[in-house]
């Protein structure tokens, strides 16, 4: 067998600068959403109210519990089928279908970790900032949120990284991200090797970034901790 890395080098490259464009594009905005739902779902899981926490709760069993792939299928083909003959305007495209698929899926996992977060902060923070006349809504806002965050950022970070992969996923449901763009290519020139080793090359150094960045982050809140 010959293998022909210099071909596909030149020829994919082209390719994957657009995917990355659209895996950066889909990542960013789902994990900016994801967080505002899983900070929203994660109110709702700590709150007093019955109904909310019922909601909140089902939605995280529910996405945490089917594979990401079924959500983009269903949210693209199955949603799409009910949609359409309502209005051909709230047709979801594979761009849109995907970024919902990768926001809720990030959500469910976000509320978790929040919860988590919020759960590590010391009761007597809370107690405190009561004692000095702050509301329950003023004291989450100002004293138990910016602790519970801090704790929290590794385990954030983590989960930009899994979005960030989960995006080669939405190749099923064809949205031009990096994965997309290589498997329109490799059954295009039926070059398989060099094609998914060069496409995993690029993930890997994407990654390798946020993996660098969250170690930062890491020894960043150890020594702040220490010197407080």
């Amino acid at each position: 067998m010959r293998f022909d890395f210099p071909r596909v080098f030149n020829q994919l490259t082209p390719f994957l600068w657009e995917g990355m464009q659209i895996t950066l594009y889909v990542s960013v905005v789902s994990i900016l959403l994801g967080m505002i739902v899983g900070l929203i779902t994660c109110f709702m899981v700590i709150g007093k109210s019955r109904v909310l926490r019922i909601l909140g709760e089902a939605y995280v069993w529910i996405i945490r519990g089917t594979p990401m792939i079924v959500q983009a299928l269903f949210f693209f083909f199955g949603l799409n089928q009910v949609l359409t003959p309502i209005s051909p305007a709230l047709r979801l495209s594979p761009l849109n279908a995907g970024i919902l698929t990768v926001t809720l899926n990030a959500g469910a996992y976000f509320t978790e970790i929040f919860r988590a977060g919020i759960g590590a902060v010391q009761k007597g923070q809370t107690e405190a900032a009561r004692s000095l006349g702050l509301s329950n809504a003023r004291a989450m806002q100002k004293v138990i949120l910016p602790q519970a965050f801090r704790i929290s950022l590794p385990p954030i970070v983590n989960q930009c990284i899994i979005s960030v992969k989960d995006t080669a996923l939405l190749s099923v449901i064809g949205v031009g991200e990096l994965m997309n763009r290589t498997q329109v290519y490799a059954f295009g020139t039926f070059v398989f090797f060099e094609s998914f080793l060069y496409v995993g090359l690029w993930y890997l150094a994407l990654l390798s970034v946020l993996m660098i960045l969250a170690k930062k982050l890491e020894g960043w809140i150890r020594y702040d901790n220490k010197k407080n």
